[in-house]
């Protein structure tokens, strides 16, 4: 950005891509970092943090920043890939500046930060945050009916204190279009009064999506500072194989009294699912595949794979079984996969198609043996089947894979990249 031209306020910075000058991306910016200063100077900004295309989060110092504008950062193309960590005197704007309930140092009243923004300084490579967006009124809920105003950084003060009140709404909205699995990876590097926050700010659905996505040691926290009432819906929206495995986690007494928390139905799933050892077909299956009756037709088949809360694995393939529906069923007659539904008219009977010759595995298959069947047949899940020819659910792919890789695969994501640098680092960086 050159001298004399427009701030940028933060938010239109989350997420946008960054290039260096042959038009390449390098990354996406996650957050920005600041130094708060003495008195009333407004914060110099030191640099971006950016997630690179490994997903390791490096720091890009502003003063390799040539360009921000149209919706994009350009670099000078020389990153420092070693990964970010934020010293004591620094701020994320992002996660720790937005929602902060501030004053106005004229008035002395209340104000909720909703952005910030930023400006270079003339004829100089440094930039500062120079102006707030506040609104006036109660946070929470209340805060939409307040009026809003753009003041200087100098107007304002309270940014320097811990900020219990510190709300999330304004973060959330920066981050509303990331998949579960991004916004897990902003979670696990906020610090853990923020990740509260931020949790408790997103609906159920939403929560258990990202839960799903964390490390045990982030879902064990994030679960144990929610209400007991709170906890349970959670882990009731949650995956039951994915909330069986977070429930194993926990001491048993907190196991139980969440489990007398959530609805009885759900609750039996999830109960089913804790009394199989943890690396067999019946530790590793969902209980709630797509379930059809013999008399159910090809439309029908096609109309529950369209489900969007469907998982890619799960939509690949309808199991056909006698009454009940519900797992654990009556009689498992077979499969009917995605494609074979593709080729047939929409009136033609599930039962007239289904493949019957497929193996089912039994609830006890050892995880070896799950993922040799998932090769051997070139299956993306696989249906588990009791003594007694009922079906329990299904092993998806991505919960063997889960198994597979190391216990803190998670952690290691999130934290170092497997993928060495290929390009060498910046020297003297301040995080370099």
């Amino acid at each position: 950005m050159a001298a004399g031209a427009p701030r940028v306020f933060v938010s239109h910075l989350a997420g946008v891509p960054v290039f260096d000058p042959a038009g390449d991306q390098v990354g996406r910016v996650r957050d920005l970092v600041a130094m708060l200063r003495v008195g009333h100077r407004p914060p110099r900004l030191l640099g971006l943090v950016v997630e690179v295309i490994s997903r390791r989060r490096i720091f890009l110092p502003m003063t390799r920043v040539t360009g921000v504008e149209s919706g994009q950062v350009i670099t000078t193309g020389v990153l420092n890939v070693r990964r970010f960590e934020q010293r004591p005197t620094e701020r994320l704007v992002l996660g720790e500046l937005l929602d902060r309930r501030v004053r106005l140092v004229e008035s002395g009243e209340e104000v909720t930060v909703l952005d910030v923004a930023v400006q270079q300084l003339p004829a100089r490579r440094d930039w500062e945050i120079d102006k707030v967006f506040v609104r006036k009124g109660k946070g929470g809920a209340l805060r939409r009916k307040g009026e809003t105003l753009t003041v200087e950084w100098s107007a304002v003060t309270g940014f320097s204190l811990e900020e219990h009140g510190q709300g999330a709404e304004s973060l959330l909205a920066t981050f509303e279009q990331l998949r579960p699995a991004d916004l897990a990876n902003v979670l696990h590097h906020l610090s853990p009064k923020r990740r509260a926050e931020v949790a408790a700010a997103l609906d159920d659905d939403r929560l258990a999506d990202v839960l799903e996505e964390l490390p045990d040691d982030d879902q064990v926290e994030i679960l144990g500072k929610l209400k007991e009432e709170r906890a349970a819906d959670v882990l009731e929206a949650m995956d039951p194989d994915d909330a069986a495995d977070l429930l194993s986690e926990l001491p048993e007494e907190d196991k139980e009294r969440l489990l007398t928390l959530m609805r009885p139905d759900d609750a039996a799933d999830v109960r089913r699912l804790m009394s199989y050892e943890e690396r067999t077909a019946g530790g590793l299956m969902t209980t709630e595949p797509i379930v059809l009756r013999p008399d159910a037709t090809v439309a029908d088949a096609l109309a529950r794979v369209r489900q969007q809360d469907l998982s890619p694995a799960l939509a690949a393939q309808v199991y056909v079984c006698r009454p009940p529906d519900e797992t654990p069923t009556g009689k498992y007659l077979g499969t009917v996969h995605f494609q074979r539904l593709l080729r047939d008219p929409p009136f033609t009977l599930v039962s007239s198609i289904v493949d019957s010759d497929l193996p089912p595995l039994s609830p006890d298959t050892a995880l070896p043996a799950v993922t040799s069947y998932l090769a051997a047949y070139n299956m993306v899940a696989a249906p588990v089947v009791d003594e007694s020819g009922s079906l329990l659910g299904a092993v998806t792919v991505d919960d063997v894979l889960d198994h597979l890789l190391p216990e803190d695969w998670r952690e290691t994501e999130f934290e170092e990249s497997a993928q060495e640098p290929l390009e060498e680092p910046v020297q003297g960086s301040a995080h370099g």
